[in-house]
């Protein structure tokens, strides 16, 4: 009987997998970390060294108070730079760089301080036994684009995340998270960075990073990526081992539930909210509700969550094919192909 009922259930995933998902993006059409239309578009010249439409792109977010915006598109820019700049290989000439002609042009420029304070505190972590001399040095660029741009909270993100690198003293993340909220009491990447620092420091309890989260999503309005806080917390909670939360993540879960459905779906804004919804409701074996997030999703893979658990980009189309296989295993033998759940 055993060999039987593993017959039927490889029956059914071979006639139904092709079925169920079908309308999903095709794996080579999936990006990952995409930027969005405008930083796209911005972003062409780079390689030219035409630095200028970025610029303009940045200044605007800052003009605009348009700070989640801005967050993403740093933090993705930083990222192309530190690419660029492994790729080419310590033996190699150093080139100039998009960053270097702007900062012929501009040296004082708000934008480019806060580019270098997230090229020299992301390009830190990479740096494995030496990131905590290079978080060090980093203090003096991310100090500059605090000043100057005043208002601006993504240089208190960058601070956060410094901090939590040089396992500062509570204290001083207290003091770090009072500049952050002063200048934007509901931004997603500093209460992100808040809740990581909360969760590693051996003095938190689990609770404590929990309730942060809980109490922050509790505070803003629906569309809010705030809302997807206890998510974030729900899924460090689980990969560190934590048991016995269940109503917690599964309210987390609804929570995120009704963010995503807030956003239009293909919406690079709330993306990697949506990567992580998904792979926490792969973790609930929530097949039906993770299928759906992947077609929200659409082609923007991001690589976290999916780092955490191997190469990003496979990750995600793994899962994704194992969510339709799930799905596949479940569906009538004699159901028709293609039918109703497809």
């Amino acid at each position: 009987m055993p060999f039987l009922h593993s017959l039927v259930a490889v029956s059914r995933m071979m006639r139904h997998t092709p079925h169920i998902g079908a309308d999903l993006p095709p794996d080579d059409t999936v990006r990952l970390d995409a930027p969005d239309e405008r930083l796209a578009a911005a972003s062409t010249g780079l390689l030219d060294g035409d630095f200028k439409p970025v610029s303009e792109l940045l200044a605007r977010t800052r003009e605009t108070a348009w700070w989640e915006a801005r967050d993403r598109y740093v933090g993705w820019l930083a990222e192309q730079h530190l690419i660029a700049a492994g790729r080419s290989g310590p033996r190699d000439a150093p080139g100039r760089s998009w960053l270097d002609t702007w900062w012929d042009a501009d040296p004082d420029d708000p934008d480019l301080a806060l580019l270098h304070a997230e090229i020299a505190v992301r390009g830190a972590w990479r740096t494995g036994r030496g990131h905590v001399a290079r978080l060090h040095d980093a203090g003096p660029q991310v100090r500059t684009a605090a000043e100057a741009a005043p208002g601006d909270p993504v240089p208190w993100r960058i601070a956060l995340t410094r901090a939590r690198g040089l396992r500062a003293p509570r204290e001083e993340f207290d003091a770090l998270w009072a500049q952050a909220v002063a200048r934007s009491p509901h931004h997603y990447g500093c209460h992100v960075s808040a809740l990581r620092f909360l969760r590693e420091d051996p003095a938190s309890p689990p609770e404590e990073y929990l309730a942060f989260a809980e109490d922050a999503a509790e505070r803003v309005l629906p569309g809010s990526l705030v809302n997807a806080l206890p998510l974030i917390a729900s899924y460090e909670y689980l990969l560190s081992g934590g048991r016995g939360a269940d109503s917690y993540i599964d309210d987390a879960v609804d929570r995120a539930l009704q963010l995503s459905a807030w956003h239009e779906r293909g919406d690079r804004e709330p993306a990697e909210v949506r990567n992580v919804l998904t792979q926490v409701l792969i973790l609930r074996k929530r097949w039906p509700e993770a299928l759906d997030q992947f077609r929200a999703i659409g082609i923007h893979a991001t690589s976290f969550p999916w780092s955490r658990t191997g190469e990003p980009l496979h990750e995600f189309l793994e899962m994704r094919t194992g969510v339709r296989v799930q799905l596949a295993s479940t569906v009538r033998l004699t159901a028709r192909a293609g039918g109703p759940y497809a």
